[in-house]
């Protein structure tokens, strides 16, 4: 198998994590879900720096973003399946 562009911890994520530098807009991308070992494909919206999150599916503004099956944060800003999510356009609900 190819080298992943991203990783999803579980099936349940709404959100994968980029693990490979200078991924550019438009790249077709190969994710992997290491729960169950399964591949996605998606296209990047954005350029999206390693370590930063990629929506996998539209996203609105109020929307809870998952990643390890568990909430993340909340969506301050609409961010498009394949898009760059990050902490301009998350926070967290703690406060």
């Amino acid at each position: 198998m190819p080298q992943p562009h991203f990783l999803v911890h579980s099936p349940k994520d709404n959100v994968g994590v980029v693990v490979v530098e200078g991924l550019e807009a438009g790249t077709e991308m190969l994710g992997v879900i290491t729960e169950t070992d399964e591949t996605i494909t998606l296209t990047a919206r954005d350029a999206i720096p390693i370590g930063h999150k990629v929506a996998l599916t539209d996203l609105a503004e109020g929307d809870t973003a998952i990643k390890y099956g568990e909430d993340i944060g909340r969506m301050v800003a609409a961010v498009p399946k394949g898009g760059h999510v990050h902490v301009h356009n998350l926070k967290t609900k703690r406060w």
